[in-house]
């Protein structure tokens, strides 16, 4: 019987052991130098800059919120410059409608991951707010985001492509703006509230794998479910009113 049981337990500890390393496969990108870090385990510090919103200490993690009287959704950004990277952190919704982890360009917006109850969107941004460019959502899935649950976000950026992950959702997608240098890596939050904790920048450059990676992964565009109608509140997002629109064929290129 104790044999029986011992066997049991190597096996369950081989399996986690096998789960935590196909977790940590490189994806698009293989990091490198650890630019910043921030267990985030209260109120932002410096060099953090809160543009918006109430950010303070709660649980054990950093909060934000959205405050009526700004009209706007809560901003928190870093204001570094950077080029190819891998940003980690882990994110709570406590009654937020949404918060992102957003990418500027050195004008206007760039790229974002979308973290919503019900979904989860990874793209490309709208480059010239009231312009002719539009977002591009590169995949948007269905989620199931409860209130009290951690979820691991991570963003890889390198070269003209970007990769976002949720947990086990991952999307990636390409474009020339992402050649651009890129600045005030940062958060939104719409509504009420959210939880951030353990924030890591890194640097990063290509992954000599990711074709093969990205033969495994969702071609940009083919998981694109309809935004939830919390995506359309708030601001702070952009063209957040209207409709992104399907990746073009640059944007699906390897």
């Amino acid at each position: 019987m104790a044999s029986r049981l011992f066997s049991l337990l190597a096996v369950l500890v081989f399996q986690g052991f096998s789960a935590q390393a196909a977790d940590s496969q490189p994806l698009l990108a293989i990091e490198g130098k650890v630019l910043r870090s921030f267990e985030f385990n209260g109120a932002p510090p410096a060099p953090w800059r809160a543009a918006k919103g109430l950010w303070k200490a709660a649980e054990g993690a950093m909060s934000g919120e959205e405050l009526a009287a700004d009209k706007h959704g809560a901003v928190l950004r870093l204001p570094d410059q950077l080029q190819d990277f891998v940003i980690e952190y882990e994110v709570m919704l406590d009654g937020a409608r949404s918060t992102t982890l957003s990418i500027n360009a050195l004008k206007d917006h760039m790229a974002r991951i979308v973290i919503m109850p019900k979904a989860v969107a990874i793209q490309r941004d709208d480059n010239d707010h009231e312009g002719p460019d539009k977002a591009v959502v590169f995949a948007r899935f269905a989620a199931d985001l409860k209130p009290g649950t951690w979820h691991r976000v991570r963003l890889e950026m390198v070269g003209d492509k970007m990769l976002g992950k949720v947990d086990d959702l991952v999307a990636w997608g390409s474009s020339e703006l992402f050649t651009k240098p890129k600045a005030a890596p940062g958060f939104t939050v719409s509504g009420q509230r959210a939880l951030i904790r353990n924030f890591r920048l890194c640097e990063a450059t290509l992954n000599p794998n990711w074709e093969a990676v990205a033969a495994t992964l969702p071609k940009p565009g083919a998981k694109v479910i309809a935004a939830p109608a919390a995506a359309a509140k708030g601001k702070g997002r952009g063209k957040a009113k209207g409709k992104a629109s399907a990746p073009k064929k640059a944007a699906a290129s390897s």
